[in-house]
């Protein structure tokens, strides 16, 4: 009887080699998996995320400080309370120009500003003041401070040609300086100065403006600041 071996020997090769291929297999398949699972994140492992950009505030812009509206421009005339003597004021951007008058000797001319609330303080060559107030556009209530004496008035508001009036000149040498309180009714009080020298004014035209003065036509115009 003939000995197996080198049919045992190629038999025991060919288990081997199927042995170890079916290992090299198995070994492949389980680096792939292990390899997949640590680069793959979990299905239930939280997705991280990169915070959105929060956009800064818009700048709230600033508003203007209120402007608070001038006194409206405007004329008034009026009397004194114990009706001896006329007031008239006219007010132009803030400013304004008044003529105190008793229609025999007495005058003064004053000037100054005009608050935003409509009080105003105005004020004379020859040391006469103005203190009064507009009431709501309609007339302006105050008093003047003339040498010494003290004169409540109320001016109403005035439409042309009620209002305060003005001609200077010169006349047969002598430098005249007139002015006039025209008001709404019609009647006038006003003063003629001839070279410092006052005395009653005649009456002007209030439509023109025209008045005689000595002799001479002169023409009055309205005034304002």
């Amino acid at each position: 009887m003939k000995r197996p071996g080198p049919l045992l020997t190629l038999l025991a090769g060919l288990v081997l080699a199927l042995f170890m291929l079916t290992l090299n297999v198995t070994s492949g398949t389980k680096t792939a998996s292990s390899s997949y699972s640590e680069k793959s994140p979990s299905p239930s492992a939280p997705q991280s995320s990169a915070p959105a950009s929060t956009p800064a505030p818009s700048p709230t812009p600033t508003k203007a400080p209120a402007t608070k509206p001038r006194a409206p421009n405007a004329d008034y005339a009026g009397r004194t309370d114990d009706d001896a003597a006329s007031v008239a004021v006219s007010v132009r951007d803030g400013r304004a120009v008044a003529y105190f008058c008793d229609g025999r000797y007495k005058e003064a001319w004053l000037r100054g500003r005009v608050n935003n609330n409509g009080s105003m303080k105005l004020t004379a060559p020859n040391g006469a003041v103005l203190d009064g107030t507009i009431d709501q556009g309609r007339k302006i209530r105050g008093t003047v401070r003339d040498e010494g004496r003290r004169y409540a008035f109320t001016a109403a508001k005035a439409v042309k040609p009620s209002g305060l009036w003005r001609a200077t000149a010169k006349v047969r040498g002598a430098k005249i300086d007139a002015g006039w309180v025209v008001l709404p009714n019609g009647r006038q009080t006003g003063i003629v100065t001839r070279d410092g020298k006052p005395a009653s004014a005649p009456r002007i035209d209030p439509e023109t403006g025209a008045v005689t003065v000595d002799g001479q036509q002169l023409t009055a115009r309205p005034v304002t600041p």
